[in-house]
């Protein structure tokens, strides 16, 4: 969400826990959700997967929920999501959906990007495990991550520094939003940290 998206430096861990999710889970078909808190290391976890899955030779459908997340609507877009991903999913066609772009903090919804249909389905971040997606959900993972206040720190890091009162109101959604829904409850946990979990 920003003019720039440097890469933040990688969770020790990541890619040897992403073997081992599918060494114990295969993950052939299917929906995969992966939430938790933002900077808990969501992405750099999806993209390991993505990354071995395409080395065994099934390569997964990833989509992302920053696709469609905004500062002014960080969780109302989820009806898009469901006729643009989840509908032609189920029904075996192909993905065509409008990702946001972002350019110094603004969104604009951008052009169409086509994606080819895959029997697995990788969303990842806040929101992804959501309670109305549950009995569509075939495995769901939480990844911790470290403390708030150096989850920020990694956000901050990767968006700029003039970024960081909204990604600071976006923790604090984040974690209104987790203890309604009780996401956490429902995922299987992955902890890169040694922080306090949020719900």
């Amino acid at each position: 969400m920003t003019c720039d998206d440097p890469a933040t430096e990688p969770i020790p861990g990541l890619t040897e826990a992403a073997r081992a999710a599918i060494e114990s889970n295969g993950f052939r078909n299917g929906i995969l959700a992966i939430d938790g808190p933002s900077g808990s290391g969501k992405s750099s976890f999806a993209d390991a997967l993505v990354a071995r899955l395409a080395e065994l030779g099934r390569p997964p459908l990833l989509i992302r929920t920053d696709d469609y997340a905004t500062w002014d609507r960080p969780a109302s877009w989820w009806p898009e999501l469901e006729r643009d991903v989840l509908t032609p999913f189920s029904l075996g066609h192909d993905i065509a959906y409008r990702p946001r772009v972002w350019h110094c903090g603004e969104a604009t919804v951008g052009p169409v990007r086509r994606r080819a249909w895959s029997p697995l389905l990788i969303l990842e971040g806040v929101t992804s495990a959501r309670r109305v997606l549950a009995d569509r959900v075939d495995h769901a993972f939480w990844i911790d991550g470290p403390s708030a206040p150096e989850r920020l720190e990694r956000t901050v890091t990767r968006d700029g520094e003039a970024q960081r009162p909204l990604l600071a109101a976006w923790q604090r959604f984040e974690s209104g939003w987790f203890a309604v829904d009780g996401t956490r409850a429902r995922c299987d946990v992955i902890d890169f940290g040694e922080g306090e979990n949020p719900l």
